[in-house]
């Protein structure tokens, strides 16, 4: 970062303050919650998440150093609040594409749409767009991820939520919009991949790697000394500290 989009130490410091009074307001709710899921302590906590992230991240740019706070990420979920026993759920999957190869994904198309004896007159497989829609109307979405580097994409980002509900939708109840009314309290469980963990865990391997390297690199020349010593140390003994009386066996030992 230049020096021109640095913080000033004003910012770290008022940074700071914010941290400290929301912290106090945490400690206030906290001591005035009225049960075990008081909305006020939920919000003072995120309150106090958001005031230390931000202090964090000034702290870094401006001095270079870190605070020990672990601050929660974006995709921590807030406090289950549903049913203990649901007796009907909604699993919400969302899995993102790129067109990576658009004349593969064409051509895919157009198998589907020659096999297709009663499809349409008009050749939809001519256009990414229409290749889209007969590929995905013709494969499950789960074969698809499966194959997709047959059909010209490249994965991005997925997440699968697993929410609780009271009961059942009625038919046709939410088609309109299937993601609107998501709740994230009553969200069971979670599964999420992103290229974004693979690059964390990339990252730790070379720092473990280069850990390694300094390692090795800094114990060779001991270890060339330590065996240069004992191979001194045993010619020696050899020479020297050998019985006079007893040619014959080391004469067999060489």
């Amino acid at each position: 970062m230049s020096d021109a989009a640095q913080p000033t130490a004003a910012e770290v410091r008022a940074a700071a303050e914010a941290v400290k009074t929301a912290l106090d307001r945490h400690l206030a709710a906290v001591e005035r919650r009225s049960g075990e899921e008081d909305p006020a302590v939920y919000d003072a906590f995120n309150e106090l998440a958001a005031a230390a992230e931000a202090y964090d991240e000034l702290l870094y740019d401006r001095y270079d150093e870190v605070t020990p706070f672990e601050i929660p990420g974006e995709d921590t979920l807030p406090p289950y609040t549903g049913p203990e026993e649901p007796s009907a759920l909604s699993v919400l999957i969302r899995r993102d594409y790129a067109v990576a190869e658009p004349q593969r994904l064409m051509a895919q198309a157009r198998r589907v749409e020659a096999a297709d004896e009663e499809g349409p007159g008009v050749e939809a497989s001519n256009t990414v767009h229409g290749a889209l829609g007969l590929l995905f109307g013709e494969f499950e979405p789960d074969e698809i991820a499966s194959r997709h580097k047959e059909f010209g994409l490249e994965e991005g980002d997925s997440t699968l939520w697993v929410t609780a509900a009271d009961e059942s939708a009625d038919p046709g109840e939410w088609l309109e919009a299937p993601f609107e009314e998501a709740d994230p309290e009553r969200v069971v469980c979670r599964f999420d991949v992103s290229a974004v963990f693979d690059e964390e865990l990339d990252d730790d391997i070379d720092d473990i790697d280069d850990a390694d390297d300094e390692d090795d690199d800094g114990d060779l020349p001991e270890l060339d000394e330590d065996l240069d010593t004992n191979l001194d140390t045993d010619t020696d003994t050899d020479e020297d500290d050998a019985p006079a009386g007893d040619p014959a066996r080391l004469e067999g030992d060489r």
